[in-house]
This record gives structure tokens, sequence and C-alpha cells, in this order.
């Protein structure tokens, strides 16, 4: 263990995807510096109850804590698919396989970090979206969504993200919001939090998508001021498998993704990963750090 770094390290993965053979030897090989690390794995690990298991298993085998937030894909309900899962049927099952394994969910009491860089409140989070992300020149989802198709862009949550019991995914957004916000702002408001969420909490980090009508899939604005509302450290995120940093109101939102191998294989140097999100970074307000 390295003497600069006594109690640990704070550290963030995402959008692993550990069915491609490829992104499963990564994880395989992923080990922490110090017996006192924690991972914060910020969604997409895989698609299949199986898949997110084993990584999660691994995982928490070789660090002092793992805590978890679901992405999109943790959600999908493929055809065929052995567990036959659905919506929020489908999270509650991940939330109590997490907890035999030791894993922190967003259903269980935030841990707080008292390692290098805290002490602070570790907030997993599970929000999802509601369209409210709309691209240049939409005024309302269903423009947004007839643009997207025109340009070829339409996620494929939109065939096997199913939000039963819920009307919507709108809707379930909406519900997981108001969960969220009543357990947050019961936090101390003397000590700052790590927010932890596989999609951004701010518009900012999709202006850069190559596809932008893909934005609707990424978030929700009734997010934008969380990082200050609740007196962030850090906001952790994935989901756009672009890994970067960027500061909004000072405040390092760090998209810590893997992504699929095709990506990560063009850049294989791009940065350290898994990211330390409480190491001192440039604070360039609004700006896009290494």
């Amino acid at each position: 263990m390295s003497q600069d770094r006594p109690r640990g390290r704070l550290l963030a993965i995402s959008d692993i995807h550990v069915r491609h053979q490829q992104n499963r030897d990564i994880v395989q090989n992923l080990r922490p510096d110090s017996a006192d690390d924690w991972l914060l794995v910020a969604g997409d690990v895989g698609e299949s109850v199986a898949d997110v298991v084993w990584a999660l298993s691994l995982l928490r085998d070789r660090f002092a804590q793992v805590v978890w937030a679901p992405g999109n894909h943790e959600l999908w309900t493929a055809p065929g698919d052995p567990d036959e899962l659905r919506g929020e049927l489908k999270y509650r099952h991940l939330v109590d396989r997490c907890r035999e394994l030791g894993v922190v969910t967003p259903e269980d009491p935030y841990p707080v970090w008292h390692g290098a860089g805290g002490p602070v409140t570790v907030a997993p989070l599970f929000l999802l979206y509601d369209y409210s992300f709309l691209p240049p020149g939409a005024w309302s989802k269903s423009h947004a969504l007839r643009l997207a198709d025109e340009a070829g862009v339409i996620c494929t949550d939109e065939f096997m993200l199913h939000p039963d019991p819920y009307p919507s995914r709108e809707a379930w957004c909406r519900a997981r919001l108001a969960s969220t916000r009543a357990r947050l702002d019961a936090l101390p408001d003397d000590r700052p939090t790590v927010l932890v969420n596989h999609f951004p909490l701010v518009r900012e980090p999709t202006r850069v998508l190559r596809h932008p009508e893909f934005a609707l899939w990424c978030g929700t604005a009734s997010t934008a001021d969380w990082h200050l509302r609740y007196r962030a450290a850090a906001v952790v995120h994935g989901h756009l498998h672009i890994p970067r940093v960027i500061h909004c109101d000072g405040v390092p939102h760090h998209e810590v993704s893997l992504g699929y191998p095709r990506e990560w294989q063009r850049h294989p140097r791009r940065r350290e990963w898994p990211v330390d999100v409480l190491a001192p970074t440039p604070a360039r307000l609004g700006g896009v750090g290494a």
C-alpha cells in the first residue's frame, strides 16, 4: 500500500458490459491498490442477472466496499430472458441479490466514506430519464422521437426497458425522483456528498454527443441543481461512453465508463481507470478536464 494513500481511495467505474469477453477479462483483472479502496459502480454492468451477480460478486471480494447504481442495461428484459422479470420487479430482484453479496444499492442507507477526501456521504441513485433533454430543434417528446427516428437514433430502451407497473418510463422517473429527493433532503447538511447515478445529473455532458438526438435517453432536467442542493464534492455517472470530467459550478462531474471493446480499443490509454473521484482536479468552471 502506498504511504501517500494510507486510507484508500474512492474509485469509480461504469459501463463495464461484461457480456463482452474482452470487458470480462478487464474486470477479472481489476484489483484495488489498497485494502481500504471502495469501488462505485455506476451502472451497465450487464443485461442478465447472472452477469451482474458475477461481476459484483468478484468486485465485492476484492474491494472494501462496492456501491452499485443501476444502468439502463440492467433493467432490460430481452426476448428469451430466463429470469422473465420486467421493470420494477427486475430492479428489486437485483437489489435483493446485491444485498446478499454485501453490495450497497440505492435502497440501502447511504454509507459514509471516511478515507482520503472524506468524510462524504456516498449516495447511489436510481433516477432514470424523462425525455426532457430535448435535442436542438425539438419542441416536445413526440417531435424529438420523430427526429431521432429520422436520424436512425432510437435507444434500445424503447423495446427492452419496460416500466411495469408504471404506465411509462417518465412516470417511473417521477416516482424515483420523489423518493430520492425525500432521502437526500433528510441528510445532514454539514457533510458533503458524492452522488452516483448512471445518467448524468446535468445536461452539459451530452453536448458532445455525436448524435444529439440520443440526449433524450440521458437524464432529466429535474436534477440540474442537485450537485449544489446536495453539497456534492463530486458527481459520478456513466452511460455516454465518453469518459472525462467536466466542472459545473465548480463541482467535478466524472463520466467513468469503460464502454464497448470497439470504443476503448481505439483509445487504450485515454485515462486512468477506475477513476479516483475525490482526487484534486483543476476547477475549470463549465470546462472539460483531462
